[in-house]
């Protein structure tokens, strides 16, 4: 199985609390995810994530065709550090940290996504010209949107 890495790292001039309140909500997953997605929550959400928690939604990433996708947060450490694991979606191994550092302009957001894809050399022939792009386009699409959100409160 070969396992391919994606790492953003990104300041918010924002403290830990609030960073944590809004990443620890699962709710706002839905308001940082690229509208192309067609992302759509299927289970109940508590307002707090926590250790344990599965969470079901649909994805829509190739033409429109819906991909049912179940995460478990698996590590919660409040307010520094939390991941989720893919149960059953795309992916035939997906394991994302969160990490949440305090700098002196906020914190230091930091995802790290370890990732392998299914269908053996056929995934593999794809990830540098689908899902790669796809996968940083996703995250791009956070950043900005993360960017402009909390320096309008900054």
């Amino acid at each position: 199985m070969h396992v391919y890495t994606l790492k953003r790292v990104q300041s918010l001039p924002i403290d830990i609390e609030t960073a944590w309140d809004f990443f620890s909500n699962p709710a706002n997953l839905e308001k940082i995810t690229p509208a192309w997605l067609n992302f759509k929550v299927r289970s109940e959400l508590p307002p707090k994530m926590y250790a344990g928690l599965i969470v079901q939604y649909f994805v829509h990433p190739v033409a429109g065709v819906p991909v049912p996708w179940t995460t478990e947060i698996t590590h919660v450490d409040e307010p520094c550090f939390f991941v989720d694991e893919q149960r059953l979606g795309p992916y035939k191994f997906w394991h994302h940290q969160h990490h949440f550092t305090p700098s002196d302009a906020g914190i230091v957001m930091t995802d790290i996504v370890h990732y392998s894809l299914p269908f053996g050399p056929v995934g593999r022939a794809f990830h540098p010209i689908y899902i790669k792009r796809k996968l940083e386009a996703i995250f791009d699409h956070r950043f900005n949107v993360l960017k402009q959100r909390f320096s309008d409160n900054a």
